[in-house]
């Protein structure tokens, strides 16, 4: 399971809540679909709306604010979307970064949010950018970086 989001606060009397996404992908508050908890709850999503850069959120079951509060910072998980075209940071974690000539850069170790490009973090300490990989499959990733990033 994946981290999608985390539930910020209550909104509202009606049951109402404030989730902040950490996943672009939108359709993980489509009425109808399940948003699992750490502790195996699973919520179902009755409508969501964008507010300000985060989503109020009916879930089945959450009619009231004190039933909406004591959802509060509860992490929202989610099973991954099969998606051939898409990168996903639980693949990348271990690949093996190799540069456009073919020479081997390290494996990654993380992926760290950064508000201009995600930056993958390599085995011998370098960061590169997200916006600079061309290729990945299983296990390897192909970056195209200007020169000097490895320096």
């Amino acid at each position: 399971m994946l981290e999608v989001g985390r539930i910020a606060k209550a909104h509202g009397l009606r049951g109402e809540v404030v989730v902040e996404l950490t996943t672009n992908r939108t359709e993980r508050l489509d009425a109808g679909s399940s948003l699992s908890t750490p502790d195996g709850t699973v919520l179902r999503v009755l409508h969501a709306t964008p507010h300000q850069r985060r989503w109020i959120v009916a879930f089945d079951g959450v009619f009231d604010r004190p039933a909406a509060e004591a959802l509060h910072g509860t992490v929202l998980l989610a099973e991954p979307i099969e998606d051939p075209s898409a990168l996903w940071v639980h693949e990348l974690i271990g690949s093996e970064v190799v540069d456009a000539g073919g020479m081997a850069r390290g494996q990654v170790t993380g992926v760290i949010a950064n508000p201009a490009s995600d930056l993958l973090e390599l085995s011998g300490g370098h960061l590169v950018p997200l916006r600079f990989v061309t290729s990945h499959s299983a296990g390897r990733v192909v970056v195209d970086v200007p020169d000097g990033l490895f320096d």
